[in-house]
């Protein structure tokens, strides 16, 4: 059990990381550095986030990521859910 806290818990501050990561991204090209220098910092950081983060959601289990996914989409629609403007339907011209 606890092995199983120990990995989701690693797994949690690889997904911390990634994100700092992706977030540095927009940070760097405001350095003063050449844009070779940007180019090849923000290429390095992309691939460190990304191998972190898929290596988080490998950690973390697929359970975590359908919650977070499904906290994320609030713009998506449930399919047993009405819409709001149902009641329009009276108002519209029917021939």
């Amino acid at each position: 059990m606890k092995k199983e806290k120990l990995i989701k818990t690693v797994g949690y501050v690889m997904l911390a990381v990634s994100i700092i990561l992706f977030l540095l991204l927009f940070v760097v090209p405001w350095f003063d550095i050449s844009k070779k220098q940007v180019l090849i910092i923000n290429t390095l950081l992309f691939v460190a986030a990304e191998i972190l983060f898929y290596g988080s959601i490998f950690l973390i289990g697929k359970s975590f990521i359908e919650k977070l996914w499904l906290k994320i989409a609030f713009w998506k629609k449930k399919p047993n859910d009405k819409k709001d403007d149902d009641h329009m339907d009276d108002y519209l011209f029917k021939p």
